[in-house]
Order: C-alpha cells, then sequence, then structure tokens
C-alpha cells in the first residue's frame, strides 16, 4: 500500500513541477518574449557577418597593397 502512495506522490509532485512550464508555452508574454529573443539572435547574425565580411575585404585590400608594394620595391 505504500508502495502506491509512493508512486501517487511522484506523480502529483511531478505534475505540479511540470505545470508551469506547460503553461508558460501557451502564455502571451513568454511567445512575445520568444520572438524577441529570435528577432535579437537574428540581428546578431547578421551584425556578425557583415563584419566578418568587411574584415576578409580590408584583408584582401591589405595583400593587394602588400603587393603592389612590393612590386614597386622590384
Amino acid at each position: 500500500m505504500s508502495n502506491v502512495m509512493g508512486i501517487a506522490s511522484a506523480f502529483v509532485l511531478s505534475s505540479l513541477f511540470v505545470a508551469p512550464m506547460a503553461m508558460a508555452e501557451e502564455s502571451q508574454a513568454f511567445a512575445a518574449r520568444n520572438a524577441a529573443r529570435a528577432e535579437a539572435f537574428q540581428e546578431a547574425q547578421v551584425a556578425l557577418a557583415a563584419q566578418h565580411k568587411n574584415a576578409e575585404q580590408a584583408q584582401k585590400v591589405t595583400a593587394e597593397h602588400s603587393q603592389a608594394d612590393s612590386q614597386k620595391d622590384s
């Protein structure tokens, strides 16, 4: 009998812990926060890609100038 009570109490406690998480996914605040987080992540990815592209172009320009300077010295 105590085994059944232990299992039942474990089920009830787990339900109490899981219920707020299940309700959070349905709330408007959670959805809005999740959308804002996704948008910020997307903006950060775009900024990082642009920064990488600018660094790549600067590196290419530097390499071209170095090449031109070495050809002038020859």
